[in-house]
């Protein structure tokens, strides 16, 4: 198992990757017409509601107490799949 500090310099490494491809998503919007655009932002907010419910937690997750710790992973870890399913997904249809 890896410890503390490994463990969330790993989650932020990835949460951090994902928010970055999210962000070269957003960027290419610019090139679309402006119906697909709105529906592509649509989807994009969506993703991007994601990334913010998975940041929040694991921000929680870097404050929480050792006799916490487990419980707190646990839940971050699910939000964390959340978002990359729904930032997956939204990949998928693009």
């Amino acid at each position: 198992m890896l410890s503390r500090i490994e463990y969330t310099e790993r989650m932020r490494q990835e949460l951090d990757a994902l928010n970055m491809q999210l962000h070269k998503l957003e960027l290419s919007a610019l090139d679309m017409q402006e119906d697909a655009r709105l529906r592509y932002n649509l989807e994009i907010d969506k993703v991007k509601f994601q990334s913010m419910l998975a940041k929040e937690k694991f921000e929680n997750l870097l404050l929480s107490s050792e006799s916490s710790w487990n419980n707190m992973v646990t839940e971050t870890e699910k939000i964390r799949d959340a978002f990359v399913n729904s930032f997956h997904y939204f990949k998928s249809q693009i």
